[in-house]
């Protein structure tokens, strides 16, 4: 049965109050304008909700889906035709979703207008940084009076009943003890925390919980902002996406996820493991119920095999207990407060730590990106790390992002060479998710984007 579609017509609120004429006709552009691209977001924001992790399917289900744009001279006007039923009550939009429409359409304008400049030329010394942190202060998200109190929560988006419920209760235990919470804003694990957390804080009677939601174009069909979140920033790319996680939070937990989770754990490892950033403070807990303990055994195996004992050493594995969590993380906190105020960084954004240029640079999973990885044992660790982390962001992409899967058809799987040792191991761990149900899967059956070669 086809869902419900309902039309209206919304003005700005919460952002974007005002628009120039110039903005306004980058939106109007439909061609090679920012519009494209705001439609889709647009139509991910309203199907929060919607138990669907396929960006392709989303888009083919709602093709009669328009965002038509009405310039006034005071800004604009936006006519929503044939938008998801359950964006709506009684035919008016929630004014959550309301405020995730224009949380999207202020950054993609941003983005559009201001980012994309030479001033933020990626190949200039610190450019990229500096583009993360003026799109987070555009969104008003850094709070000049943080107390270094945020945790970024890490994990898939489709997980078991009993791996959400555990989210939740880890997030009831952070909030209880006055801690904020930062997901990538989609279902799942990435939802559970935010709703746990909403709680503790209403039992504390903390009216100003913060519920930070980061995502980007490529993945926020497949994962739509939930409704917890009450900050929402759409990100260019990845990389700026995980570079604004890491300079944000205070602590990061990572629940059980698949691919993508992977992706992230590379991530931040690969940034710590740099020799500058060998006595930086940042607490790490991989936690979830004991049910999900084969996930992360998998994931340290992996690690210990390629990255070493230096990366091992930077996490801990705590199953089972959301308050014990809680508490490592509030002892973090107060680590990560006293390094910062020692090196004289800041409290709201993390300026001081080292994120090289292969954690930076946009990585495009086309056939040729993904055959041209150095899986080397010879790199050194934070080198490998990128590397790796490359290729779960290419099966990311192969699995849900629209634009992978129509190159998975078009030329078969991704080919991916490597030492033979590292080849094994990351068969091991990839065939674990396939078991686990953590993977992709269509009719009983998961249909691999990739193939390894030795």
């Amino acid at each position: 049965m086809s869902q419900q579609r309902v039309s209206t017509r919304v003005t700005p609120h919460g952002s974007l109050e005002v628009l120039s004429q110039q903005e306004v006709d980058k939106l109007l552009d439909a061609s090679g304008g920012l519009y494209p691209l705001f439609r889709r977001c647009a139509l991910a924001v309203l199907s929060s909700g919607a138990q669907i992790d396929d960006a392709r399917g989303l888009f083919e289900q709602f093709s009669d889906f328009d965002v038509r744009i009405l310039r006034r001279p005071w800004g604009l006007r936006l006519d929503i035709l044939n938008a998801p039923g359950q964006a709506f009550v009684d035919g008016e939009m929630i004014q959550g979703v309301k405020e995730h429409l224009f949380a999207v359409l202020r950054d993609v304008v941003y983005i559009g207008t201001e980012i994309a400049t030479e001033r933020f030329d990626p190949r200039l010394p610190g450019s990229t940084t500096n583009a993360v942190f003026h799109i987070l202060r555009n969104a008003h998200v850094l709070s000049p009076r943080s107390r270094a109190d945020l945790i970024v929560c890490w994990g898939g988006h489709s997980v078991s009943r009993l791996e959400y419920e555990y989210t939740k209760a880890v997030g009831y235990e952070l909030g209880l003890r006055g801690l904020n919470i930062c997901t990538g804003c989609g279902p799942g694990a990435m939802k559970g925390p935010m709703k746990g957390a909403a709680i503790g804080h209403s039992k504390q009677r903390i009216p100003t919980g913060r519920y930070i939601g980061l995502t980007e174009p490529g993945i926020i069909a497949a994962e739509p902002p939930n409704p917890i979140t009450n900050q929402l920033v759409v990100l260019p790319d990845i990389e700026k996406r995980m570079e604004a996680f890491v300079r944000l939070g205070h602590g990061i937990v990572v629940f059980p996820g698949g691919v993508g989770t992977a992706e992230e754990i590379l991530y931040i490892l690969g940034v710590l493991l740099h020799p500058d950033n060998e006595h930086k403070e940042l607490p790490i807990i991989l936690t979830g119920p004991a049910e999900s303990g084969e996930y992360f055994k998998r994931i340290d195996e992996f690690i210990g095999a390629t990255l070493g004992a230096p990366a091992r050493n930077r996490y801990r594995i705590i199953l089972d207990d959301p308050a014990q969590v809680a508490r490592e993380m509030v002892a973090g906190t107060h680590l990560v407060r006293a390094q910062r105020r020692s090196d004289g960084d800041a409290w709201n954004f993390s300026w001081l730590l080292k994120i090289d240029a292969d954690f930076q640079a946009p990585f495009d999973p086309t056939h040729e990106a993904m055959a041209a990885l150095d899986l080397s044992t010879k790199l050194p660790p934070h080198a490998l790390a990128a590397q790796l982390r490359r290729v779960f962001s290419g099966i990311v992409s192969g699995n849900v992002k629209d634009q992978g899967v129509r190159r998975i058809e078009q030329f078969g799987p991704y080919q991916l060479h490597g030492d033979p040792a590292i080849m094994s191991k990351l068969d091991v761990l990839l065939e674990s998710f396939v078991a686990q149900h953590r993977m992709k899967i269509a009719g009983g059956v998961y249909r691999p984007c990739y193939q390894l070669v030795t």
